[in-house]
């Protein structure tokens, strides 16, 4: 393969055959995948110098991984023969076959892979904003933040934690938990837990989706005396105060509560650029790109494609739903490059690594209508376990990677 351009001296001008958007792992790794199956002029179009594992962003926040472990320079994993634009995008035109860029530049495309992620909403939530980062407010959803987690975690000796999860999808959508869990099993074992109130706030009527593991974390829980309020979200928060309301939808009503540590999870949508563009589903209230839940091609410009968190798909955002979603959309792709219909399919196929305590973790995996789908059959998912947590601590990130950011898993 060609060695790879930096930024500056990638060409912007001329059509490019294939334009990526989004170089974090959906991007990355679809790229990849064409490479290897003997795809050229491919352009990633990605601003940040930095990629991250965000998966362990939550043992960060847990005080069970160092935050430089997450991080590698973005030009390591660029696949080689891919050309880098070092630019943001901001916005599409998929009539013309364009993608606008920072600095007045303008990229023309014959196919595109939309997979610029999602973003964090920071300002959905008053006052959230101005709290995150200071007042004892914490959220291992940004590396800033995640470090803090932890500083929070083991200052508290008693008084109430609380730990939110928006009503937008997310991604990740176990992680606003799995820090409750893992704050609470801390404190636990510093005998401090029964002089510390702990409170969950989940927007959905159940802990998961899936009734075989909100069955096994009720009883998480419950072992650690934590106050689930199912239908509820966080709807303001006030720093100065340590104040945090909760609005409960199921009665509709709003409790304000005083706060010694928050860990709050803010809304997710698509990318304003996104959300603004041809390409987004008028069905998805954040802006997500449209995209066949199967063959993951746009429902009305057939030379476009999404994966990652940014696709309106009904699962799950996790980078394991990536890794199951760049072969179909690599394949497919190539289909439509050669005049064929897309043969490939994707089933909805998510992870969600559940850490239930400071050594123990579910796998939850499952397709779109809800059915485990365990990689690891002849072992019960139901139950925790301490090689989960190692496989999630120590065997996932050399996976992420070495395999699937290199196509090869």
């Amino acid at each position: 393969m060609a060695a790879t351009p930096s930024p500056s001296d990638a060409p912007i001008s001329g059509r490019h055959r294939i334009a990526v958007v989004g170089g974090g792992s959906a991007g990355i790794s679809v790229a990849a995948r064409l490479r290897r199956a003997g795809v050229t002029d491919i352009t990633l179009i990605e601003p940040s110098d930095t990629h991250w594992y965000q998966p362990l962003w939550t043992l960060v926040g847990g005080g069970q991984a160092p935050l430089g472990t997450t991080r590698r320079p973005e030009a390591s994993v660029i696949p080689d023969g891919v050309r880098w634009i070092r630019r943001r995008a901001l916005a599409v035109d998929p009539e013309a076959r364009t993608v606008a860029l920072s600095g007045g530049a303008e990229l023309s495309y014959e196919y595109l892979i939309m997979a610029p992620g999602i973003q964090l909403d920071w300002n959905g939530v008053p006052g959230l904003a101005e709290a995150v980062g200071h007042d004892r407010v914490s959220s291992n959803y940004a590396p800033e933040y995640a470090p803090r987690t932890w500083e929070l975690i083991k200052q508290m000796r008693s008084g109430t934690a609380v730990f939110t999860h928006p009503a937008s999808p997310l991604k990740c959508g176990g992680a606003p938990q799995k820090i409750a869990y893992l704050a609470a099993d801390y404190w636990r074992k510093q005998k401090v837990l029964d002089r510390i109130r702990v409170i969950l706030v989940i927007p959905d009527p159940a802990l998961f989706k899936v009734p075989g593991w909100s069955q096994v974390l009720e009883k998480v829980a419950d072992r650690y005396g934590i106050e689930v309020r199912l239908r509820s979200e966080m709807t303001a928060v006030d720093g100065d105060s340590r104040e945090v309301t909760i609005t409960d939808h199921a009665n509709g009503t709003k409790e304000t509560i005083g706060y010694d540590l928050l860990h709050a999870v803010p809304p997710q949508s698509a990318p304003d650029w996104v959300k603004a563009s041809p390409l987004a589903d008028p069905a998805s209230a954040q802006g997500f790109v449209a995209a066949d839940k199967h063959t993951l091609r746009h429902p009305s410009y057939g030379h476009v494609f999404a994966l990652g968190d940014v696709a309106n798909l009904p699962t799950s955002k996790t980078g394991a739903a990536v890794r199951k979603q760049a072969p179909v959309v690599a394949a497919n792709l190539l289909d439509v490059m050669n005049g064929r219909s897309p043969s490939r399919s994707y089933d909805g196929y998510t992870s969600c690594p559940l850490v239930t305590a400071r050594d123990r973790m579910l796998l939850a995996e499952f397709d779109y209508d809800l059915n485990p789908t365990p990689s690891f059959p002849l072992i019960s998912p139901f139950k925790e376990r301490r090689a989960m947590w190692a496989f999630k601590r120590y065997g996932l990130p050399p996976v992420y990677w070495h395999g699937m950011l290199t196509g090869r898993l």
